[in-house]
């Protein structure tokens, strides 16, 4: 019942609460512990970023003592949500999904708690599986064709002349039914499975004449707008290396930092706002892989991130000086005539531009001595070798 938590979990990167924020948040702030549940169709046999944005918002709920359920789609992943798609999903069996799916507790148990506190794993095959054609006939006729017709993607490929084929004009049906048979109080997931998610909250209200919550989370997406994914092929997934989704991180434009640190992390990005952008992608790609893999990877995947860059940044050649032992590193920078004057060299130390490469850090006091070989890089493009004699 903390005010605070609870209006954070209602805000942070959330785009929608159905069918409004005040009214889950009275729910929240009475001490009623909540059912919720977060649906995954095992399209592909890792998890994504994407991914990653629904299971922190569902350990906020856990941390707060809520029932977590964590439904496994291996019925609907053979149909294929076609939700953004403009053409059909290639259908699945139901090993393949299964096979898919073999990974995905022991991802998801890198971000919740999946000791001591309460969270479930079920499949909705196990009840799919048993509708009887009576039971179809019953589940349809809550539904209208004008309103399973009305979604986006559908309307696309109509005015395209492309087909919508039965099965998927049906998933939205499935899904309703999984909200239904579980008896949640909140579902949660991305904005694009608004439509789907509405159709489960109505669902309910016929059905089991229950109020269910629906909660629509922000979406990673690219400069373009487009969701990072593997159809944009731009996908970070929860089973790469610690390296490779440090270094894709890195890669990211500037605009999308901010929703990254919103979404992806628990951090404030008003804290890093001042810094350079390259500096808030170290912080967020640290953070990142922190919770994906805990601290003391993510440092090694930092410190190998710039090792690796520096090594291909480094010239092969460059200016060798030599000093003593204790030497003052900015009389002999400018005795060398590598900077023209110590207030040049205040001025560069101020702003981070001398850095360290044996270390990896910037050089930031204005006194500093030599006392060991020291390589530099001075601004953007100089670079110094100092050999201590």
């Amino acid at each position: 019942m903390d005010e605070k938590k609870i209006d954070e979990i209602l805000t942070r990167g959330i785009e929608k609460v159905y069918p409004d924020k005040s009214s889950l948040e009275k729910v929240l702030m009475s001490g009623k512990k909540i059912k919720l549940y977060y649906g995954i169709d095992p399209t592909g046999n890792t998890l994504h970023l994407g991914h990653l944005v629904q299971l922190l918002k569902l350990k906020k709920f856990q941390d707060l003592g809520h029932e977590v359920i964590i439904l496994i789609g291996d019925f609907t992943a053979q149909i294929g949500d076609p939700t953004g798609k403009q053409t059909i999903r290639k259908p699945l069996t139901h090993k393949q999904v299964l096979e898919n799916a073999k990974g995905y507790k022991k991802q998801i148990g890198k971000v919740l708690h999946l000791k001591n506190l309460k969270v479930n794993f079920t499949h909705n095959a196990k009840w799919t599986n048993k509708l009887s054609p009576e039971d179809m006939l019953e589940l349809t006729s809550h539904f209208t064709v004008s309103s399973l017709l009305s979604r986006n993607m559908f309307q696309e490929r109509i005015k395209a002349g492309r087909e919508v084929y039965v099965h998927e004009f049906l998933y939205p049906i499935f899904q309703a039914y999984d909200a239904v048979t579980m008896d949640v109080d909140l579902q949660i997931g991305g904005n694009d499975q608004m439509f789907n998610m509405l159709a489960g909250r109505d669902l309910m209200k016929r059905k089991r004449h229950k109020e269910m919550f629906v909660l629509t989370t922000k979406l990673l997406v690219d400069p373009t707008g487009k969701k990072m994914g593997k159809t944009e092929g731009n996908m970070i997934t929860l089973e790469d290396s610690a390296n490779d989704m440090f270094g894709k991180i890195m890669s990211w434009s500037d605009n999308i930092l901010a929703l990254g640190f919103e979404i992806c992390t628990e951090l404030n990005f008003k804290d890093f706002a001042m810094e350079k952008p390259r500096d808030q992608k170290v912080k967020l790609a640290h953070e990142i892989v922190k919770i994906c893999r805990g601290v003391d990877i993510a440092d090694e995947a930092e410190r190998n991130f710039f090792n690796t860059f520096q090594k291909k940044e480094i010239p092969s050649e460059m200016q060798e000086i030599k000093a003593g032992k204790g030497d003052l590193l900015s009389e002999i920078l400018v005795k060398n005539k590598v900077l023209s004057s110590k207030g040049e060299w205040r001025r560069l130390i101020l702003g981070n531009a001398i850095h360290d490469l044996s270390k990896n850090k910037n050089i930031t006091d204005v006194n500093s001595k030599i006392l060991e070989n020291l390589t530099l890089k001075i601004g953007k493009k100089k670079f110094i070798k100092i050999v201590q004699t």
